[in-house]
This record gives C-alpha cells, sequence and structure tokens, in this order.
C-alpha cells in the first residue's frame, strides 16, 4: 500500500469513528426524532414521548455512551411503570433505573430512582401523574441517580461485582440509552439530554477501593434475588442525623424507616410535634414510622396524627406490674421479681393485652426479657407460651419484627409467626450512629426460609 493510499485509508477510518462518537447534546426536544428506534405503543404529541403497555420501547440509535451524565423528565400515568436503560444495546445489556409510583404495584421495594437490582428503593418522592426531574450520572465505575434533585442512589461497582444468572448482564460497559414501558399505563418523556463527561478526571483506583465486596456482602444479595431490603425500625440518636443516615443507607443499599419515639417522657408528646416533624422529614428518602412508647400513647395522640405516619410501632417492654409499678424491661432496677415463672406468665399476659388492644401495625422488640431472664431464654418461651403470643399476633393482624439488636426473637417463634400468616419485618433499633447490617435477620431468612411474600408492606405518603 502506498503512503498516500494509507494515508486516505487512515482518516476515513478517523473520519467514521468521530461520526459515531456520542456527543453532548438534546436527545429528544419534542418532536418525531428519527435518532430513536421505537417499538409497540410510542407516540410524540405536543412534545411529550408517550410509551404505553407492557412491551414498548424507544432505543437511541447508536453512540458509545460511557462517561455522561443523563437528564430527563419524566412521568407515569396510573398504572405506568418502567425503566431507562444506561450502558445498553437491543440486546438489554447494562443498568435499568426504574420509574414506578404506583403505590399498589405488589412489587413495592422497587420505585422511581431504584437502580435495579443493585440499589432498589422502598420509597418514591412523586406521585403518579406528576412531572419530575431525573439525573443519571456514570463517572467511571460510580452509579449517582438524583430524582427532583435529591440523591437517591449511590454505587460503586466493585472489581468483582455480584450478579444472578438472570442479572448477569448488569454491569458497566459503555452504550445507548434506552426508554421502556413494562406496566399496564403510560410513561411519558421530555426535554432529554446528555452531558460527556471528561473521563481523564476519573480516578478509577480510588472508586475501587471505596467499593463494597461483593463476594461477601449479603445485601447486595438480598437485592439480586427481589427481596425487599429494608431496616424498618431506625433512630436518630447517638449523633446519627437525617444527613448522615442517608449516606450511610446509599453506602449500604439498605433502605431505612427513621422513626421518632413518641410518648409521656419522650421527644414527641403531642399532635403538634407530629405534624413539626412530619413536616421536616416528609422530603427525606425514609419512610417514616411513629414508635408508640407507654401504654397512654392511644390516648395521646389522635388517630388523625398517627395516621400522619407511613406505620406504626410499639413493644410490650412497658407496663404495670403486678403491684402496679411501672416497668421498662431494658431498666434492671425495676425489673422485680420474686419469681421468675410468675413473672414469665406476667410477661406473656402484658404482651398479649398489648397486641389484642393497641392500634400499632408492628409489634417490635418482640419475646424480649430482662437480663436476670435472659440466660433462660428457651425455657421460659416454653412451647404453650410461644403459641398464645403467636396466636394472639396472628388474630391481630399486627407484623412481627425480627430485631438485629437484641436478636430476637427466636427460631421457633419466627416459623411459627410465618406458618400463621403473620407478616415481618426487620429492625435495628439503634442506639448508636452505625445502624446494623441486619446480620441476624439475613440469618433467619436463610433459616426459615422467608421470601419477599412474608415481609410487611408500609403505606408510604408523600
Amino acid at each position: 500500500m502506498s503512503k498516500i493510499s494509507f494515508v486516505l485509508v487512515a482518516f476515513c477510518l478517523l473520519f467514521i469513528t468521530s461520526c459515531n462518537q456520542p456527543k453532548s447534546g438534546v436527545l429528544f426536544s419534542g418532536s418525531e426524532n428519527a435518532d430513536w428506534i421505537s417499538s409497540g405503543d410510542v407516540t410524540v404529541e405536543e412534545g411529550v414521548l408517550s410509551l404505553s403497555g407492557p412491551n414498548s420501547s424507544s432505543v437511541l440509535k447508536g453512540g458509545n455512551y460511557k462517561n455522561f451524565e443523563l437528564e430527563l423528565e419524566a412521568r407515569t400515568t396510573k398504572g405506568g411503570k418502567g425503566f431507562v436503560g444506561i450502558h445498553t444495546d437491543q440486546s438489554g445489556k447494562g443498568y435499568r433505573v426504574a420509574l414506578n409510583n404506583d403505590r399498589e404495584d405488589p412489587v413495592w421495594w422497587r420505585m422511581t430512582g431504584s437502580l435495579m437490582s443493585v440499589r432498589n428503593l422502598t420509597k418514591s418522592f412523586v406521585r403518579e401523574n406528576d412531572w419530575f426531574n431525573m439525573t443519571i450520572r456514570v463517572e467511571g465505575r460510580f452509579i449517582t441517580v438524583k430524582v427532583n434533585g435529591e440523591l437517591v442512589v449511590e454505587y460503586t461497582e466493585p472489581a468483582t461485582p455480584y450478579r444472578t444468572s438472570e442479572n448477569s448482564q448488569s454491569v458497566l460497559s459503555e452504550g445507548t440509552f434506552a426508554l421502556v414501558s413494562t406496566g399496564n399505563g403510560t410513561v411519558e418523556f421530555k426535554n432529554i439530554s446528555v452531558n460527556i463527561l471528561d473521563s481523564k478526571n476519573i480516578e478509577m483506583v480510588a472508586q475501587l477501593e471505596s467499593a463494597l465486596d461483593e463476594q461477601n456482602d449479603d445485601i447486595i444479595k438480598l437485592h439480586q434475588n427481589d427481596f425487599p431490603v429494608l431496616d424498618y425500625h431506625v433512630h436518630l440518636k447517638g449523633g446519627l442525623t437525617k444527613e448522615v443516615a442517608a449516606a450511610q443507607s446509599r453506602k449500604t443499599g439498605i433502605n431505612y424507616t427513621i422513626a421518632p419515639n413518641c410518648g409521656i417522657g419522650f421527644p414527641i408528646t403531642n399532635d403538634e410535634e407530629i405534624y413539626t416533624y412530619l413536616n421536616t422529614m416528609r422530603s427525606q428518602p425514609f419512610i417514616l414510622a411513629m414508635q408508640a412508647e407507654g401504654r397512654e400513647w392511644v390516648t395521646t395522640f389522635s388517630q388523625e396524627a398517627r395516621d400522619e405516619f407511613d406505620f406504626v410501632f410499639t413493644d410490650a417492654m412497658t407496663f404495670n406490674d403486678h403491684k402496679n409499678r411501672r416497668v421498662h424491661l431494658w431498666i434492671n432496677n425495676e425489673v422485680i421479681i420474686d419469681n421468675k415463672q410468675k413473672y414469665m406468665d406476667l410477661i406473656v399476659e402484658r404482651t398479649c393485652a398489648v397486641l389484642q388492644n393497641e392500634p400499632a401495625d408492628v409489634y417490635v422488640n418482640p419475646f424480649f426479657l430482662p437480663e436476670a431472664m435472659q440466660d433462660q431464654y428457651d425455657e421460659f418461651w416454653t412451647e404453650e407460651r410461644m403459641n398464645k403470643v403467636v396466636g394472639v399476633l396472628a388474630a391481630s393482624g399486627k407484623a412481627l419484627e425480627i430485631n438485629a439488636r437484641y436478636k430476637i426473637p427466636n427460631k421457633a417463634v419466627i416459623r411459627k409467626a410465618k406458618e400463621a400468616g403473620v407478616k415481618l419485618t426487620f429492625g435495628t433499633n439503634n442506639v448508636e450512629p452505625q445502624v446494623s447490617m441486619l446480620e441476624y435477620p439475613i440469618q433467619m431468612i436463610k433459616e426459615c426460609g422467608l421470601t419477599a411474600k412474608d415481609m410487611y408492606r408500609p403505606k408510604i405518603k408523600l
């Protein structure tokens, strides 16, 4: 080949390559656009790209996008859900960012903004029929998702990500963008644009060092197996702020329910304080629960105020003993035991009264024993006593917490509750800033054969 021919060939290859290189700019501005390949029920009208039904999609032609910031506006109608695919192609590889604001969806743990099967979110910031902004950013191995400007996902893909066979293609590479509808309603888009990021400034080594070891991480395995990953019992105490809690939740992949302590002698003591608290927390990426303290909470707070929370939980650790003395079971000097077996009967009696008479949604710190009795836990929680409490619990319709802090209840109780159709929750009940990694609940998932269907579903409000 002559020198001139070689130069011509090289120039042509460079020209073709440069034409295929992705560029920053508008990808959809509101008119028919030949750059998108659509299938199914896809229309463009009045500046809106609409995808309807479970088999509709629009895929951007060509363009190997690797490091970028994708911005768009979206809206879901009733029953509408789907996802935005990134680093994808016609085969469906890459990651999917969920679009789902349907609070009746049986898969309630994969809401808008979820990095699907990697960082599933239990709370959506938006309602159906409302337009919202979404920003998806990929920078090296670091992926972030924002919804209406709020950071909801931060994920660093490790060198060896954990993936099930079903999700084996959900990894970073490069590719185009896809808009996909999977629900029975409609997903709508407008003002889609992309900004290419300069890869020279990406510190890949530092990113890899900060990534979690997913091969030994039970949380990613729950996400991969489509199990709701939610700590239903987290407190902002011991130095844990809502900002630190949100960052910690994004890092570990565990969604949090934040619960203030409400009752006489606790931080929240009346309806007005409930409303003030909720006004500061509604915009936060947490499910919001009320921890109802003492036995007076039913009359201390109105039902209208209590119903503003996503759910209410209480325990049976506070009661008056047989001599009408106020007892908090976790405070040793308040626990006065003359006869341990009779005291155990008292605990069972008081627990059943709470379950039968108080309108909470979840029973937490369950089957707790005071320190003086803990070394004989299985002896005191006899078959008869377990059956009695589980029976009353099932009849009450309340869910049962598997508590990570106290490692209660035991496996026998959990199996009985599951068999009786009792729904379950996982809870840390932290007193320190570091929230648990749900080690004990995960152990019980494995040993008791728990599934997503066994988990309690909060009624999330906005």
